[in-house]
């Protein structure tokens, strides 16, 4: 099974791309795991946004295959816990999911196109980070999720 956290936004800042780095290495030693950052359309300052979040769908739609797992996150989602994570993932591979997909939207959220496209909505938390912190806690927990399965001892009860 693969790994893939996408992003709507800018390059990480440094002082958040060596960890997120770090932790999708670590993640790499149990399933495969790489980042995609999705630009934001050329002309974003001049659209509204309804069309905005519409231009980015068009092009997060264009990367999705049909047995794609998509994971839309979202502070108004279904809440996890890291064990509860794990077994979300445990499950996706038990299923023979080729391809699981971490989304975090651009600025403004997504359009209905892909909140309806997605298998999953997930929220971190109810409160609101910036887009660079959620790409970090992302990376932590799928980390932490691994662990565990592996009954590791990284996460403490």
């Amino acid at each position: 099974m693969k790994i893939q956290c996408w992003s709507v936004g800018k390059p990480n800042e440094a002082y958040v791309k060596d960890g997120i780095t770090d932790f999708t290495q670590r993640i790499n030693k149990y399933f495969k795991a790489e980042w995609q950052l999705i630009p934001p359309p050329k002309n974003a300052a001049s659209l509204n946004e309804v069309d905005l979040k519409k231009s980015e769908s068009i092009a997060i739609m264009a990367l999705i295959q049909k047995d794609d797992f998509l994971v839309l996150l979202d502070e108004r989602g279904k809440q996890l816990n890291s064990p509860g994570l794990a077994n979300f993932l445990q499950q996706r591979a038990l299923d023979s999911t080729k391809r699981v997909i971490f989304l975090i939207g651009g600025a403004f959220g997504v359009d209905e196109q892909i909140s309806k496209r997605a298998d999953l909505i997930w929220s971190l938390s109810p409160l609101v980070f910036p887009h660079m912190l959620v790409r970090l806690i992302l990376a932590e927990q799928v980390y932490r999720a691994c662990t565990i399965l592996k009954n590791e001892k990284y996460h403490h009860i």
